[in-house]
């Protein structure tokens, strides 16, 4: 048996995803830009994938911005928000849990001048909103929390953190980075308060190398790449048609019956968490229901490092992640598990299961019996 416990790295792909994006390679080719036909017709699926996509969040069609995937959207969203809006100031509120598509931008403004602030969390990976109201100054102009944190599912308060930040000053700009959300929660960023959305396709059984950015029509933000002036001048470049495509395809499938799917993946979550209690020395770092992500679930084996009972598994056929699947070809420490408590000696013991539309009861029950096979006997030879 074959068990993939990696959709939060990556998702397999519908096969309507697969098919439109076929015929938008091989038939309706042309580019969007072209004044004929051809052009015209590949011009459509973009109007198309926006229109399907706003509808899931309840937005204006026109507010959707394509990218390359959740990477560009964080990277636009930090950093032509701050470039744009640095004369109201120059201070910005992240977490200590964010992904590195996160990190790493607002390292860069902060080569730039701009002050970062990162919030603490709690045990369960939630921000305190006493102190984030506390960080917040009247040079502060942007505040970037993840709605579901990628390594363990937590679920961040987003409305209260809106509620929060828009009632000190409403012209602070509130960026959520969704990538583990969308698809999975019932997002409203009219009625949520969030001005600035990060999405990426490859996590909702859509395509790679495509994402987009809701971007609040109030939003002052600047364009990082320049050049024929495509999408309103906000992203020059060929727009990539069959990834936006195969996008709005899967945004649509995901929301339709979305309750249904999501109670199927909160099962598989439950079931995985209620059978870990069977392995002996094992931590979950996840909460059950709707109290966290439907789809992630963070496990910590004692005695075993993480990367030895990964390829342990692999060799049984079951994939998992350890640490942060989208940058873990540059091995380390997870700050995530650091930042909610984790002990020491499991810090890099700890791998994450994470479900999608594919996966199947029978094959968790297929990982435990592995585990339970595993786990004495590599418990045996790990080095004290």
């Amino acid at each position: 048996m074959e068990a993939y416990f990696d959709n939060s790295a990556t998702t397999k792909a519908l096969d309507s995803v697969r098919d439109i994006m076929v015929k938008t390679l091989t038939e309706d080719f042309g580019n969007p830009s072209a004044k004929h036909t051809k052009g015209m017709e590949a011009e459509n699926y973009i109007r198309q994938a926006a229109a399907d996509i706003a509808k899931t969040l309840k937005v204006k069609d026109k507010e959707i911005l394509f990218t390359s995937g959740g990477t560009e959207s964080n990277n636009m969203a930090l950093i032509g928000t701050a470039l744009a809006n640095q004369r109201a100031g120059k201070h910005i509120i992240s977490t200590r849990i964010e992904h590195a598509s996160v990190y790493q931008p607002l390292a860069f403004l902060e080569s730039l001048g701009f002050e970062v602030t990162y919030l603490h969390v709690d045990h369960n990976g939630h921000i305190s909103l006493e102190e984030l109201e506390q960080s917040i100054r009247p040079d502060t102009i942007l505040v970037s929390v993840m709605y579901v944190n990628n390594e363990i599912g937590a679920i961040e308060p987003i409305d209260e953190i809106a509620r929060l930040v828009h009632g000190k000053n409403p012209k602070i700009v509130f960026h959520v980075d969704a990538i583990q959300a969308y698809g999975k929660l019932v997002i409203r960023p009219k009625k949520q308060g969030i001005d600035l959305l990060s999405v990426s396709g490859h996590k909702i059984h859509g395509p790679k190398g495509i994402g987009f950015l809701y971007i609040d029509e109030k939003v002052k933000i600047r364009p990082l790449i320049y050049g024929g002036g495509q999408q309103k001048d906000m992203r020059s470049g060929q727009e990539n048609v069959p990834g936006i495509a195969g996008l709005g395809v899967a945004a649509k499938e995901m929301y339709t019956d979305h309750s249904a799917k999501m109670e199927y993946l909160t099962g598989l979550k439950d079931y995985l968490i209620d059978r870990a209690s069977e392995l002996e020395g094992v931590t979950v770092n996840s909460l059950k229901g709707a109290e966290g992500a439907p789809q992630i679930v963070s496990l910590s084996f004692e005695g075993v490092r993480s990367e030895v009972l990964l390829h342990a598994l692999e060799e049984k056929g079951i994939y998992v992640s350890s640490g942060s699947a989208c940058s873990s070809n540059h091995p380390a420490i997870s700050g995530t598990l650091k930042a909610i408590g984790v002990k020491k000696e499991l810090l890099d013991s700890t791998l994450r299961f994470s479900f999608g539309m594919f996966n199947k009861k029978e094959e968790i029950d297929y990982a435990v019996d592995v585990l339970k096979e595993l786990l004495p006997v590599l418990r045996r030879f790990t080095i004290k």
